[in-house]
């Protein structure tokens, strides 16, 4: 059946596809023998994008060995060079050669093998049983399967890193498999992923790369875009391999490291708690989310006259869940306070400034920074 939302962000395509492509290849692969010529037919592929998100796809189904990763039975001895390199600059730079990698789609371990050498504890996963034999044959550590769910679990995980070359163009629900390998990974985890240039195939006219096997067509931006949003911070993406290859590292994303608030937020409280101490009466100017934050999480309810703010929507309203009256300016005049502390973040000196040329030199003012409370006069 048809595809006409995108498999990414599931936007309806373009009205009208980028191009049509009329009796093309049904697959790269499985060729017809003389037997069963007559039996082949052309096929019509429709090359459609994504007004959303971007991404180039195909509208047409995916070919049904698009689990299985088939590569030639030898690559040249100048990719094998290159793949040596590469592999070894990989391994160094993110010290992972006591720790554990995986290929996600190894085929017959024609990469695998080749990482073996600087990562010993390489593993791969791979659909086809024939070609898991294979690897197995060879001494590889392969798992069958196909990554079908976010939380599929892969034997000996969790990794440190993981590759996936030239496989990820092929399978049309992108953000399951992403999201199964990050089930798969330890938090620090690294990632390699290639898939063809389509930067470069705009550039120079290769109408000939579209073929029913791959379905997306991925740009450095729309590349780097479906890899953040499914869990991973992309640390570089670049053209490789004579242009034909776009290469992106990537480090799983973690939760930011929040620990730190909850000690400067008790650090705060008891700032607010001494100063409000030392006086009889208390107001608080500014209104704001912060300063509405500030008055929840420190527990402010009861200590504080009332909140002062200029805006008059706010006005002869309450503070929401604290409760505070909030008033006018000119409150601090006809029903003083002893001391008034600003929360008004970049506005705070400017209120600062009026409330000393403006008020009793008598009411002390101190201003909620970023690092406390510092006492102004």
């Amino acid at each position: 059946m048809s595809q006409n939302k995108c498999r990414i962000c599931g936007s309806a395509f373009f009205k009208a596809p980028l191009i049509r492509m009329e009796n093309m290849p049904g697959s790269a692969q499985n060729f017809p023998d003389a037997d069963s010529l007559g039996n082949d037919k052309g096929i019509d592929l429709e090359v459609c994008q994504c007004p959303g998100c971007g991404i180039v796809q195909l509208s047409n189904d995916p070919v049904p060995y698009y689990r299985e990763v088939i590569r030639a039975a030898a690559f040249s001895e100048e990719m094998k060079q290159f793949r040596l390199q590469q592999f070894e600059q990989f391994a160094h730079r993110y010290s992972l050669e006591n720790k554990k990698i995986i290929e996600i789609g190894c085929g017959c371990g024609e990469y695998l093998s080749l990482m073996k050498n600087f990562v010993p504890q390489a593993y791969g996963l791979e659909y086809s049983t024939v070609s898991v034999n294979i690897c197995k044959d060879s001494g590889l550590k392969v798992q069958q399967g196909y990554i079908d769910a976010e939380k599929f679990l892969i034997h000996d995980a969790p990794f440190n890193a993981f590759f996936i070359l030239n496989f990820l163009e092929h399978l049309p629900d992108i953000n399951t498999v992403l999201r199964g390998i990050a089930h798969n990974l330890t938090d620090d985890a690294v990632g390699l992923i290639e898939v063809p240039n389509f930067d470069m195939i705009l550039r120079k006219n290769l109408f000939s790369e579209f073929i029913s096997d791959h379905l997306f067509y991925f740009t450095e931006e729309t590349l780097s875009s479906v890899l953040a949003v499914n869990g991973f911070h992309v640390l570089e993406c670049k053209a490789v391999w004579h242009d034909y290859l776009l290469s992106a590292v990537v480090r799983k994303r973690c939760p930011v490291d929040i620990s730190d608030f909850s000690g400067f937020q008790s650090k705060l409280k008891d700032e607010l708690h001494e100063f409000i101490g030392r006086y009889k009466e208390v107001a608080i100017w500014g209104a704001g989310h912060q300063a509405l934050t500030v008055l929840s999480l420190a527990g402010l309810s009861g200590k504080i006259k009332y909140v002062v703010d200029s805006a008059s929507f706010k006005q002869n309203k309450y503070t929401p869940a604290s409760h505070i009256p909030i008033v006018a300016p000119e409150m601090l005049r006809t029903n003083k306070v002893d001391a008034v502390i600003i929360m008004a973040a970049a506005y705070s000196d400017e209120i600062a400034g009026f409330l000393m040329n403006n008020y009793s030199k008598q009411i002390a003012i101190a201003i909620l920074r970023d690092y406390g409370l510092e006492k102004i006069n």
